[in-house]
């Protein structure tokens, strides 16, 4: 379906708690107002309904303002029950640890991608996204391999109304180009992306059907390094990947080996990361 308008006081109160996560630190209110872009009342009466249902709490110390701990646990308690990434981060986790690059997995939202897991490689330099970000179809391997993965008429049909954005010199902006793409991809067996979102980074990916649903997974980082091991990584990636599709998720879990653990996310313990490796 097509990109929606956001709701805007939706969009504040996730700006807001984005601008939490940047700044690590309390924030006053005019802090946060600069920071969200928000007039400094309309941010005063969303910290108090913030404040209000237990989200946030304010210190005496300049009126900062800081969240509490309540969204996490929400979250966490979301994120346990999730039936697919149950199944899917150990499978994800153990082809990033076989293969020594990031693995994620997305499917498509409107006209992105949205990653819902990222397993982010142990090296130093590595591709580096965080879960919930979203990508243009035309221009990441997980995106080409949903359009390959939708039937030829209804993929024509999105191409004709889809703005094929140019991200970087290497974006592929002719449709026919694109088309001409996907096809190749799906000959081969999957779906690459040569610097299209980031210059440097390079990303295979597959689709695969689960419960009736089209998800796409892929291995990415550096140019150089996978472009030197592309066909080995696509038949890692394929292998690791061969029993996922399926009718249906319970199904699905009956029919895996029994996941481990979850690992703890390798952002537990610092690391250094090249920046500027975001985005694919």
């Amino acid at each position: 379906m097509p990109e929606q308008t956001p709701v805007k006081t939706a969009a504040r109160t996730l700006d807001l708690l984005e601008a939490f996560a940047k700044a690590k630190a309390p924030l006053s209110l005019t802090e946060l107002a600069q920071r969200i872009g928000s007039p400094v009342s309309s941010c005063h009466a969303l910290v108090r309904t913030l404040q209000q249902r237990g989200y946030v709490y304010v210190l005496n110390e300049r009126k900062r303002v800081y969240p509490t701990r309540r969204l996490s646990a929400i979250a966490e308690a979301i994120a346990r029950h999730d039936p697919i990434l149950e199944r899917l981060t150990p499978i994800l986790t153990r082809l990033s640890r076989s293969t020594g690059e990031t693995v994620l997995l997305g499917r498509r939202q409107g006209d992105r991608v949205i990653y819902l897991e990222v397993v982010e490689a142990q090296q130093t330099i590595r591709y580096s996204a965080t879960p919930g970000d979203g990508k243009p179809l035309h221009a990441s391997a997980i995106g080409k391999s949903m359009l390959g993965a939708m039937a030829d008429a209804d993929r024509k049909q999105l191409l004709r109304r889809l703005k094929l954005t140019r991200v970087t010199p290497a974006t592929i902006t002719d449709k026919a180009a694109l088309e001409a793409d996907i096809a190749a991809g799906k000959a081969r067996g999957y779906f690459i992306t040569r610097g299209e979102n980031v210059a440097e980074v390079m990303a295979v990916a597959v689709a695969r059907d689960i419960g009736g649903e089209p998800y796409g997974i892929a291995i990415a980082g550096p140019i150089g390094r996978i472009e030197a091991r592309l066909e080995p990584l696509a038949k890692a990636l394929a292998e690791a990947t061969a029993g996922l599709d399926h009718p249906d998720i319970d199904g699905l879990a009956r029919d895996l080996p029994a996941a481990p653990a979850k690992p703890q996310r390798a952002t537990a313990q610092p690391r250094p990361v090249r920046r500027g490796r975001r985005g694919k």
